[in-house]
């Protein structure tokens, strides 16, 4: 009788510290990836995706762009990269709030809506952004399934509904 007692409260007190351990694990925290296409359908680049405290931040190196420029960067609602219809597949910017397009925009701006960023010399853009406006899990905000859109020209923050940003350049679907 006295070995079950000892068995009992060794057992007791080692499950006890395990949920105190499982309590202490760090969260998941929800990543993703994303490979572009190019306006010719060629291999362009990729991004990964990781949930921040202050928002998903997107890690982007793309190639075969235009040197030496600025160039509009947005989150388009539909996860669909097809380089025959120029990208066209896509979409329009994400906009889950049915806001306005730019951050100049009384009403805006669309949760997909992000700052240009810059080409560099050799044709490749390397940014980190962060947007505080979408999610990675599948609620409203959600963007996994949805694509990264790069732009010929800069988004002037204002023009809707999609900033005068040109040509679609490199597209990504995020997974």
């Amino acid at each position: 009788m006295k070995s079950i007692a000892i068995f009992a409260a060794v057992a007791l007190a080692s499950s006890a510290t395990f949920a105190v351990a499982a309590d202490q694990v760090a969260p998941v925290t929800a990543t993703g990836t994303a490979k572009f296409v190019g306006a010719k359908g060629e291999d362009a680049g990729k991004a990964d995706l990781s949930t921040t405290p202050a928002g998903v931040l997107i890690n982007v190196e793309i190639k075969g762009l235009p040197a030496s420029q600025w160039v509009a960067f947005h989150v388009h609602q539909t996860g669909s990269c097809d380089a025959a219809s120029h990208h066209e597949s896509a979409g329009g910017h994400f906009n889950p709030d049915g806001k306005e397009h730019g951050y100049q925009a009384a009403n805006g701006p669309h949760a997909g809506d992000m700052p240009n960023q810059y080409v560099g010399a050799g044709g490749v853009l390397r940014a980190q952004v962060i947007n505080d406006a979408v999610t990675l899990d599948k609620g409203e905000t959600g963007i996994v399934g949805r694509a990264l859109m790069v732009h010929a020209k800069p988004d002037d923050y204002k023009t809707q509904p999609s900033g005068a940003a040109g040509d679609r350049l490199a597209c990504a679907v995020i997974e």
